[in-house]
């Protein structure tokens, strides 16, 4: 603050001063051994004092289950330090708002913000978690006692900068320019003065600040003021958007906790203004802006739960491709069997079963029959339909806890779990038989008929392999003995079908 300023300001006689409850009040929070008989006591002294504390203690700000009576039992909920915060705030509002003189529109509207503001101060303080609550609405009613410092320092000259400024911001770029100071610098000049706690001397120094402030406490303090306009202002559209901005740079909220503090604000502001004794109106404006918020809030939300839900359908959507190629990867492109490197998988994980529980497993080895020469007499097209037709038969006649692979060429393998040797014999006798009689293709309008032959391998109560290559080696080897009897025949072991 400008040396100049400050010399005007100790000189100025008719500068704000706390009234002598006030200092008295002011000296008992300073007492670290002070009772609440005590602030009992200073309180009582003043009926007004004490009938606005039982109005606060009754208020919606302390939600009390029981209608408070007498000072005694306000001060009971309240607490010593709160009640002492409070009181002075009442002290301090009431003694300065009496001793002021001039023009009273102006000292009026004054104490219009610094009531509103200290509402906000508060209900910024429990949306953000503080719990220097009373604290909290002090500092807010007082952040702008510099302004009647400066009125009554310049009453003329300041009082034409306040009509013509149309919001805070510009008022505080005019102050600057005339006193080289703001009225946040004037207050804190105040404050100190008057021997304020230095909580609140901070808080009112950076209530004007524009760059963010670290403490939380001061942050609730500089932003309770641009709700405060909201009221205050003509255009509330535009110092809703001040406020939104601010509660976003200083506080980090977002612009529906913005709006439930603006609400709280409307409902609790009638009550709080009686306290105070100033009158404050709803401006229109303030609950068609809350009404559109609302919608605005409905339609966010219907946009997310639409986003949420197309989210979601993207996702299945994405988990069912991821699926398909999964099972897409597991399978013959050709005829849709499992392919051999799942048939690995599958057939050792059959395998540890049968083994751990003593489950029989059958496996066999079937080779389609002079492959080769549909091949080369009729194409490979017609060679790729016959394998198709061939592997659909296999799986129509299996079931489907069977497993049919494709194991190369025209070589395919079926794994018949908890099937003992006479049992896969019977299975694969059937369907030995079927594809017999099917066609698998037609070729120049004529059926193409085709035969295979199997080798029958168990691993159960007649023989235990050590390994499931062993298992596989012994079905290939009943395969060859098919072939070697002359074909289109089931082979289990060295025993023909």
């Amino acid at each position: 603050m400008r040396a100049e300023l400050e010399a005007k300001l100790s000189c100025c006689r008719d500068l704000p001063s706390p009234p002598g409850v006030a200092l008295r009040i002011l000296a008992l929070a300073r007492d670290p051994d002070v009772v609440m008989a005590t602030a009992a006591d200073t309180i009582g002294l003043d009926p007004a004092l004490t009938a606005r504390m039982l109005r606060i203690a009754n208020s919606p700000l302390y939600a009390s289950r029981r209608r408070i009576e007498n000072l005694s039992q306000a001060l009971t909920l309240l607490g010593l330090n709160a009640t002492l915060t409070l009181a002075l705030g009442f002290t301090l509002a009431s003694g300065m708002r009496s001793r002021q003189h001039g023009d009273e529109q102006h000292e009026e509207k004054i104490w219009r913000r610094s009531v509103i503001a200290a509402l906000a101060s508060r209900l910024l303080g429990e949306r953000t978690g503080q719990r220097r609550l009373e604290e909290l609405m002090l500092a807010g009613l007082l952040q702008d006692i510099g302004v009647l410092g400066l009125l009554q320092l310049d009453r003329k000259g300041y009082g034409a900068l306040l009509a013509d400024s149309p919001d805070n911001a510009v008022l505080r770029e005019r102050e600057l320019q005339k006193f080289g100071s703001d009225h946040a610098e004037v207050g804190h000049w105040m404050a100190r003065h008057w021997n304020l706690p230095p909580l609140l001397q901070d808080a009112i120094r950076v209530s004007e600040s524009p760059a963010p402030l670290e403490s939380p406490f001061d942050a609730c303090v500089a932003v309770s003021g641009y709700l405060a306009d909201l009221w205050m202002q003509e255009d509330a559209d535009a110092a809703r958007l001040r406020a939104l901005e601010a509660a976003r740079l200083h506080l980090s909220l977002d612009v529906a906790a913005v709006d439930g503090v603006i609400e709280q604000m409307g409902q609790m502001l009638p009550e709080i203004a009686t306290m105070f004794e100033v009158r404050i109106t709803q401006p229109r404006r303030i609950a068609a802006l809350l009404q559109e918020a609302r919608e605005l809030l409905v339609l966010r939300n219907l946009r997310e739960i639409q986003d949420a839900a197309r989210a979601r359908k993207d996702a299945d959507e994405f988990e069912h491709r991821a699926q398909r190629l999964a099972e897409e990867a597991r399978r013959d492109p050709l005829t849709g069997v499992y392919n051999r490197t799942q048939l690995e998988s599958v057939l050792e994980k059959e395998f540890e079963t049968s083994s751990r529980h003593g489950w029989p497993l059958s496996i066999a080895f079937v080779d389609l029959d002079d492959f080769k020469k549909i091949n080369d007499g009729w194409g490979h097209l017609v060679g790729d339909q016959v394998l198709r037709s061939f592997a659909s038969t296999l799986q129509q006649h299996l079931r489907s806890s069977d497993i049919v692979a494709r194991y190369g060429g025209e070589e395919f393998l079926i794994v018949l779990p908890g099937t003992d040797e006479r049992a896969a014999l019977g299975v694969m006798r059937r369907i030995l038989a079927e594809v017999g009689q099917a066609p698998m293709t037609r070729v120049e309008g004529r059926p193409l008929h085709v035969t295979f032959s199997a080798g029958l391998a168990t691993h159960g109560a007649l023989e235990q392999f050590a390994h499931v290559d062993q298992l596989l080696q012994a079905a290939d080897e009943a395969l060859y003995g098919a072939k070697r009897e002359g074909r289109n025949r089931v082979v289990a072991g060295l025993v023909e079908d």
